[in-house]
């Protein structure tokens, strides 16, 4: 009985375990000693060191540590500049020299080498770069047109568990090879710095440095882009977020196009996500999607029979439970494309085509800056459009001039850039000259009515 059981126990471990998809999970000691060897040898050539250099402006304010004051005083001092050096890692997408980053790699550089894995460097300028995805998009001079670059997977198709490799250069310590998992999808709201959106999470060990490196599967095909870690420490706890390859050829193909602003679709909405107590008070099943809290009137949502109050659950069948998936969903899409919205409404659920377009620009933003003459000279004011109000995160909604420098004297009398200033005197202002004629016409006081973080503010001033 007993070599009869071993023998079985033996068979059983030499066969494949039956499972859904593609994959095998390794049984056998030969399937556990497999190799990645082969995989990285193919896809490392591909994943380049990025170094960016660029020249800052730095004051020196005695209140600098100090929560309260160091608002006021921020442009305190002469400026000195100040050279700054950044160390990340990239993608290269293309054979003519397409190479993909994270903007805060090679935000505002004035320089960037880009040193490829056989260590041949090229200079590199950035095409199209966006804070708010940490997505940059480089083109390599005189790249010799047969690059070796890796392929982008259809990062949908992608599931928890598959095996996965992180290729960068951590620490500056030169190419390194981390292995994992896809430990999560569909993160949103995780990453560091300024991303915000829709991620990989994966267990792969990924450390300063490894920024704009390449999240690649087992076919050595790009499934995202990595960008940050979540850490106490700063040091790699297993836990990793990569931007989904499905975004980066949206990048790449607006890159490509010559748009140097990374254009997503306009919701013209404001909602927030459905837990478990709306739910029940709305009627659904389980709970899930985004609740239309606010419509702007020229909301393509609006246009498509979306009301306020309906719960947005699905994009192109893809279910989307938080605004940013939402937005994600619509963005890998693109502008100009047509997209299945499913919603629920008064009990059951309904679908509707979304024309996805871009935040209008009206009225026009006309950025100028106020003059010497000014009670306030050297603001910087945009008027706010639902471009502007998308841009910086305000409600579709929100009205006004949006300061976008405050200048040496604003922070001295409380004015910060992202305030939106709503009335001076009295007196609604809704675009930029108007508030700069405002300004001018004032005698004796000025009483600033602004918005700042969603809050009405007033300040008050004597001439």
């Amino acid at each position: 009985m007993k070599t009869l059981l071993s023998a079985l126990v033996a068979l059983a471990l030499t066969l494949p375990l039956p499972v859904s998809g593609e994959g095998l999970i390794p049984r056998s000691r030969a399937q556990i000693s497999l190799s990645f060897a082969p995989v990285v040898k193919q896809a490392a050539p591909a994943v380049v060191n990025i170094y960016a250099r660029r020249v800052v402006e730095t004051r020196s304010s005695p209140f600098a540590d100090d929560p309260f004051f160091r608002d006021f005083f921020q442009n305190f001092g002469p400026a000195r500049p100040k050279v700054q050096n950044s160390l990340g890692s990239g993608v290269v997408l293309s054979g003519d020299g397409i190479v993909v980053s994270n903007y805060h790699v090679v935000a505002q550089a004035e320089d960037i080498r880009v040193v490829l894995n056989d260590r041949r460097e090229f200079s590199g300028k950035v095409l199209l770069a966006d804070a708010e995805a940490d997505l940059a998009v480089i083109q390599l001079d005189q790249a010799p047109g047969d690059m070796t670059h890796l392929e982008m997977r259809d990062s949908d198709s992608v599931e928890v568990g598959e095996l996965v490799l992180a290729i960068g250069n951590p620490f500056g310590v030169g190419q390194t090879v981390s292995s994992g998992i896809v430990s999560g999808l569909a993160r949103s709201g995780a990453a560091m710095g300024n991303g915000r959106g829709y991620f990989i999470q994966t267990d792969a060990p990924i450390n300063p440095g490894n920024s704009g490196g390449a999240l690649i599967d087992m076919n050595g095909d790009l499934i995202g882009v990595n960008t940050s870690i979540l850490s106490r420490s700063g040091g790699s706890n297993g836990i990793g977020f990569a931007i989904p390859a499905k975004l980066v050829a949206q990048f790449v193909a607006q890159a490509r196009a010559g748009e140097t602003r990374f254009q997503r679709p306009w919701a013209g909405m404001s909602g927030q996500e459905v837990d478990a107590a709306m739910a029940e008070t709305l009627g659904l099943p389980v709970p899930g999607g985004v609740i239309v809290a606010h419509l702007h009137p020229d909301s393509p949502f609006a246009a498509a029979g979306v009301a306020v109050g309906d719960v947005i659950r699905s994009v192109d069948g893809v279910a989307v439970n938080t605004p940013p998936e939402m937005i994600f969903r619509m963005s890998v899409a693109g502008l100009g494309a047509k997209a299945r919205v499913g919603y629920f409404r008064d009990g059951r659920d309904r679908e509707v085509t979304v024309r996805l377009i871009g935040a209008p620009e009206v009225p026009p933003r006309n950025p100028l800056t106020t003059g010497r003459d000014s009670p306030i000279p050297g603001l910087a004011l945009e008027t706010v459009n639902p471009a502007v109000a998308t841009e910086k995160g305000l409600d579709p909604d929100t009205t006004g001039v949006l300061i976008t420098d405050a200048g040496p004297l604003g922070p001295r009398i409380g004015l910060l850039a992202g305030d939106v200033v709503q009335q001076v005197n009295g007196q609604t202002v809704t675009d930029s000259a108007g508030l700069e004629q405002a300004l001018a016409t004032a005698l004796r006081r000025l009483d600033i009515g602004l918005l700042r973080g969603g809050r009405q503010l007033s300040l008050r001033l004597r001439l």
